[in-house]
């Protein structure tokens, strides 16, 4: 409906400039017919107040879609570039070539300014003379108006507008473009993507898949340095956070390097898990860290809070179950000269908190002193499942509560298809730790991963009542000292 409208008002524009006699039903028809796509190869062209045909040519002049390829690559599957040909008319400028430059200053908003098209192009009938293309949604009826006018008669430049025949190519397209005629008509268009350095990743839908080996060439055709296109084929649900995928196009090197927050690492991608939309989040949480505090990274991946941190000089303990990840989190320590102030780990997160993390706290915290600025953080990044870690705070550690400005704070992340995610993921948070977080936590929105799902970090000083286990009552008899050691064990044999 929309196209015959639109259709109805360019024949109402056409029949001014055309004798009424000339407009005959089989030249109605096959306008109707061109816009509407009933005859694709066909388009028509008014001139000097006649139609003809011209093939592969499109006349109108007020066409928003005007720049969009051919109509005959609708529900290509295999890419044909030789397909997105074709010929527009716009309008142009015969002006003198010493002074093209003045024309194209002076007219500046109504040249063409497409990228990778040419303003500017040879007359074959007159080598002094070029053509200044102009462009089409801003000179709709081939006429300039008074003020160009007077900038041209200024310039000694007849203002008459012709006709130029410009050949479009597919290296013309932008990828949309290309990506919204090959797909059916009124359905999602992906042409975004997450670059992990020479690799573009995908997340399509179930009605592009047909389509996604084209889509993965156009997204490599027209982004210059990537060489590697890749498909999510499910969702991140194993037990080391990296997930299936399908190479769509390019050469299958998954092993990359990027660049964040002016620190490189290197990873395979099809191994560990690596997010470039999470880079501010890193930096954020970066910046709460001053020289001498102590980072306990639980879910450290390949070291996008663990690295940065030991830059800062701060003690990292960073720990991560999946083998490939410690492996790479190992070579990105060396690869930025930091490995000798993290240490390593490759354990689950819950004993990496009872282990290290305990026998670390036990051993620094007593030791502070009032006024003491070491602070100790606890970042958990593993939203799926990390506030059901909370748990193991729960009396991790025995005798009398430091000073309240050394309890660790806790930054721990988590998923929320609640319409109040902040209250929700605090209210599951309290529900691990037993106790109440109200006035000692804050939220702070992260990003939203998908309609309707937010990914958050809630921070929070661990309340003493819930780290410390107070010392068993007259700790001098050995039997309590043995009772107090069989609790602390069974506890730490609890199943993780």
């Amino acid at each position: 409906l929309w196209r015959l409208g639109y259709c109805a008002r360019l024949l109402k524009t056409n029949h001014f400039r055309t004798a009424a006699s000339n407009t005959s039903f089989p030249a109605v028809w096959m306008l109707l017919a061109q816009h509407s796509g009933r005859i694709p190869g066909l388009f028509v062209v008014v001139k000097k107040n006649t139609f003809f045909t011209m093939p592969e040519t499109v006349e109108d002049k007020t066409n928003p879609e005007l720049y969009l390829p051919h109509p005959r690559v609708r529900g290509m599957t295999l890419l044909n570039r030789e397909a997105f040909k074709r010929t527009v008319v716009v309008p142009a400028l015969k002006v003198k070539k010493e002074i093209v430059s003045s024309v194209l200053k002076s007219l500046k908003q109504s040249v063409l300014q497409r990228p990778g098209l040419k303003r500017v192009v040879e007359d074959p009938e007159d080598e002094d003379s070029r053509f200044v293309i102009l462009d089409p949604h801003k000179i709709p009826e081939f006429s300039l108006g008074e003020s160009e006018q007077q900038v041209l008669k200024q310039l000694n430049v007849h203002p008459e507008v012709s006709e130029y025949h410009l050949e479009l190519t597919y290296e013309n397209f932008k990828s949309e473009e290309i990506l919204r005629a090959v797909l059916p008509e009124g359905q999602e268009v992906t042409s975004g993507f997450s670059r992990v350095g020479h690799i573009a990743h995908l997340n399509l839908r179930d009605h592009q898949l047909p389509y996604r080996h084209l889509i993965g060439q156009v997204i490599m055709d027209k982004n210059p340095g990537i060489t590697c296109v890749v498909n999510k084929t499910n969702i991140i649900d194993s037990t080391y956070r990296n997930f299936e995928m399908e190479v769509l196009a390019g050469e299958n090197n998954l092993v990359t390097k990027v660049k964040e927050n002016n620190i490189a690492y290197e990873l395979d991608f099809s191994k560990v898990y690596w997010n470039p939309r999470l880079s501010t989040e890193h930096g954020r949480i970066v910046e709460l860290l001053k020289p001498g505090d102590v980072l306990f990274d639980v879910f450290a991946g390949i070291g996008p809070f663990a690295i940065p941190a030991a830059r800062r000089k701060c003690r990292v303990f960073a720990n991560d179950l999946n083998p490939e990840s410690y492996a790479w989190l190992l070579h990105n320590c060396k690869l930025n000269k930091v490995d000798s102030k993290v240490k390593a780990f490759n354990m689950d997160g819950r004993d990496f908190l009872r282990g290290p993390v305990r026998e670390e706290l036990s051993k620094e915290l007593p030791l502070l002193k009032e006024g003491q600025k070491t602070a100790f953080h606890i970042v958990m990044n593993l939203p799926a499942l990390a506030v059901e870690f909370l748990d193991v705070f729960r009396h991790l550690l025995v005798g009398e509560p430091c000073s309240p400005a050394g309890l660790p704070t806790v930054h721990c992340y988590g998923f929320s298809k609640h319409s109040n995610p902040s209250r929700d993921i605090q209210e599951r948070a309290e529900a691990s730790l037993g106790t109440s977080l109200a006035g000692r936590c804050s939220t702070f929105l992260v990003r939203n991963v998908a309609p309707n799902k937010e990914m958050l970090c809630l921070s929070f000083q661990i309340p003493a009542d819930v780290l410390y286990k107070r010392p068993c009552p007259d700790e001098a008899k050995p039997a309590s000292k043995r009772l107090c050691t069989s609790q602390d064990s069974s506890e730490e044999k609890l199943p993780s």
